[in-house]
C-alpha cells in the first residue's frame, strides 16, 4: 500500500481505480531572479550612491567566458576588461551613472623575461569618480599593474584598474583568480663577473668612491676572492686589488 492509499485509509475511505492511477503533477519552483520593479523610477534625482547601488541591482552576475592557456603558467578562466564592460556598460547608461578616470598615479621598471626578453612594468593606481544623475559623487581607487614590451603597459593596467573597479564596487562574486591574457616568466638578474671590473678597477680616472662601490658588488656577488690577472700580469683576488688600488686613489687625493 502506497503512502496515497495509507492517508486515505487513515481518513476512513478508499481509493478508487481511476484516483489510484492518477499522479499529481506540479510545475517546478521559479528559480529566476526576483522582480525588482523600475530600477530606473526617479532616476534623473537619484544620487550617486543611489543610481550605482541600482547598477548592481542589474549586473547580479559575470561569467568567466574567457579562457587562458599558458602552458606551465597555468589554464583558468578569468574575466577581461570587455566582459566588464559589457556588463555594466548598459546598466550605468540606464540610470545615468558616469564613471570617470580622475587621477592616474604610475611607477615604471623594466624586467626581463625567461626567453631574455626585455619589458616595460606599469603600476597603476587610479582614481576613479563615480557621478550620478544630480551630479553628485564619490571617488573610489583601483590598482592595475601590466607588462608590456611595444609601449602598452600603462594602458593595459588602467584597463585592469577598471575592470577590478567595476567588480570590486559592484560585488560580482568570484573565486578564480583573475590575469591577463599574457604571461611570462621573470628570469633572475644576471651576475656581472669579476673580470669584467677589471677595465674599470684600472682606468686612472675611476674614483675611489667607485672603487668601494665595486667592493660592494663584489661582496654581493660573494667574488671578492676571485683570482684576475692584475695591472702588472700577476694573478691576485680581485677584492684585495681592489682595496690595494683604492688606498693608492685615495692617498693620491681621488675621491
Amino acid at each position: 500500500m502506497g503512502l496515497r492509499e495509507n492517508a486515505a485509509a487513515a481518513a476512513g475511505r478508499t481509493l478508487d481505480d481511476n484516483e489510484s492511477a492518477s499522479v499529481e503533477v506540479r510545475e517546478a519552483p521559479n528559480l529566476t531572479e526576483p522582480d525588482l520593479g523600475d530600477l530606473s523610477k526617479d532616476a534623473e534625482s537619484a544620487s550617486a550612491v543611489i543610481a550605482w547601488s541600482r547598477v548592481m541591482g542589474e549586473v547580479r552576475s559575470i561569467g568567466k567566458n574567457e579562457r587562458f592557456d599558458g602552458g606551465r603558467a597555468g589554464r583558468f578562466n578569468f574575466r577581461g576588461i570587455e566582459t566588464a564592460l559589457n556588463a555594466f556598460g548598459p546598466a550605468c547608461r540606464k540610470h545615468g551613472v558616469l564613471v570617470i578616470q580622475h587621477k592616474v598615479e604610475t611607477e615604471y621598471r623594466d624586467i626581463s623575461t625567461s626567453s631574455g626578453g626585455r619589458m616595460r612594468e606599469c603600476t597603476a593606481l587610479v582614481t576613479f569618480r563615480i557621478y550620478g544623475p544630480d551630479g553628485s559623487f564619490f571617488d573610489s581607487q583601483a590598482a592595475g599593474e601590466a607588462s608590456d614590451s611595444g609601449g602598452r603597459s600603462t594602458p593595459k593596467a588602467q584597463s585592469i584598474a577598471l575592470r577590478t573597479l567595476l567588480i570590486n564596487n559592484g560585488l560580482v562574486p568570484t573565486e578564480d583568480r583573475d590575469a591577463d591574457a599574457a604571461q611570462f616568466e621573470r628570469a633572475e638578474s644576471p651576475v656581472r663577473p669579476a673580470a669584467s671590473y677589471l677595465d674599470e678597477i684600472c682606468n686612472p680616472h675611476t674614483s675611489a668612491g667607485r672603487l668601494r662601490q665595486i667592493h660592494h658588488e663584489l661582496g654581493t656577488t660573494r667574488q671578492l676572492g676571485a683570482l684576475v690577472t692584475n695591472e702588472v700580469g700577476e694573478e691576485e683576488q680581485i677584492g684585495a686589488m681592489v682595496v690595494r688600488i683604492g688606498k693608492e686613489r685615495a692617498a693620491g687625493g681621488a675621491e
